[in-house]
């Protein structure tokens, strides 16, 4: 049976989320047509939540398709199970001049790229809160969910002392959307019990490490970092945190024992791990197509117990992996982690929203 959790009284999503970021630029080849029809597997599995955003190139109008189909050949009710979670992010290099209008232009550009009237969830982030009006920008997505555009209101990549002034200023965060694996456990540093205190649950990326976290990886070379797209090199330097390539490689054996104990994949244990963590509402897998569906599910019948807590905190223990505040690293543009960002995305040369002047 599919688990699902409630974000707010209305909004139930589903506690594996299908994740967007794989099926946009930059990440190698991808067969839009077949990664559309195949949305509809995850549906009728239970596994109706879909992640996107703004800045994942033409992963929204992907989804939209999807819908608009369902829609025509299933019926409204049957399209209206669909959950999605998208994003707002500003690019850096207009962070100064946004305005409550642009900001707006952006949530209707996502409802017509989604082909829904009301946005389920809408993630927002802004990359440098030094700069700029971010309370302006996050109190126009609060007027847009009072219109029903928008439904519940997130937020990205922040740690309690981003999120928290926006708290206190009167915003109801549903849900933070961070990295949290056993690769990187910085959310238990003191966001998830903060956040339990503010009715805010996690949604979390990054569950597989874009992939490392697979029998895939199980035994192989370090491969560097000579990789065809930007997940596997972010997700290639987070092991360099957690620890050598060969530490990894005793944590994928500790998962791999896990999951033979129960006859599931060492990705099911290590989705398993993160569902159970405090506070955590649902793990993003990335999975382009439907062919791993089978195995993902597999997560929904598994159930660590004391023994095999014990097995991966063998490794766990000894490899803290990074410290300090969610993102932290990331956030540090001139860091190895923060160079390969793209930062801005949002505004692209054939896709203007925003006004001339913008």
């Amino acid at each position: 049976m599919t688990e699902t959790v409630l974000l707010r009284p209305d909004h139930r999503i589903s506690r594996v989320i299908k994740g967007g970021w794989q099926l946009a630029g930059d990440h190698g080849a991808v067969d839009r047509g077949q990664a559309i029809r195949d949305m509809e597997a995850f549906l009728d599995a239970g596994i109706n939540t879909f992640d996107c955003a703004d800045i994942y190139v033409g992963v929204e109008e992907m989804i939209g398709t999807f819908i608009a189909d369902v829609r025509r050949r299933r019926g409204a009710s049957v399209a209206s199970q669909v959950c999605v979670h998208t994003k707002l992010v500003p690019d850096l290099e207009l962070l100064e001049r946004i305005r409550p209008a642009d900001v707006e232009a952006i949530v209707d550009r996502s409802l017509r790229r989604l082909q829904v009237e009301q946005l389920d969830l809408v993630q927002f982030y802004w990359w440098d809160l030094s700069m700029g009006q971010p309370l302006e920008g996050l109190s126009a997505l609060k007027d847009l969910q009072a219109k029903g555009k928008i439904a519940s209101l997130g937020i990205n990549n922040w740690d309690r002392s981003q999120i928290a002034p926006f708290v206190d200023a009167g915003f109801d965060i549903a849900a933070a959307q961070v990295q949290f694996s056993v690769l990187d456990r910085r959310p238990a540093n003191g966001l998830a019990a903060w956040a339990a205190t503010q009715n805010m649950q996690l949604v979390c990326y990054g569950t597989l490490a874009g992939g490392f976290l697979t029998e895939n990886w199980l035994g192989q070379p370090d491969p560097g970092f000579a990789f065809e797209n930007r997940s596997l090199v972010k997700y290639r330097l987070i092991i360099d945190e957690f620890g050598s390539w060969e530490q990894f490689q005793k944590l994928l054996g500790a998962l791999k024992a896990v999951g033979d104990r129960h006859g599931v994949s060492l990705s099911s244990v290590a989705t398993r791990w993160v569902l159970d963590q405090p506070q955590v509402a649902g793990g993003i897998v990335g999975a382009r197509y439907a062919r791993h569906l089978p195995r993902t599910l597999e997560v929904f019948d598994l159930q660590l117990d004391d023994e095999d807590h014990a097995v991966l905190n063998a490794v766990l223990d000894a490899h803290p992996g990074p410290q300090g505040d969610v993102f932290a690293l990331e956030a540090d543009r001139t860091s190895r982690h923060g160079r390969i960002m793209k930062y801005n995305l949002n505004t692209r040369p054939d896709d203007k929203v925003l006004g001339a002047d913008g």
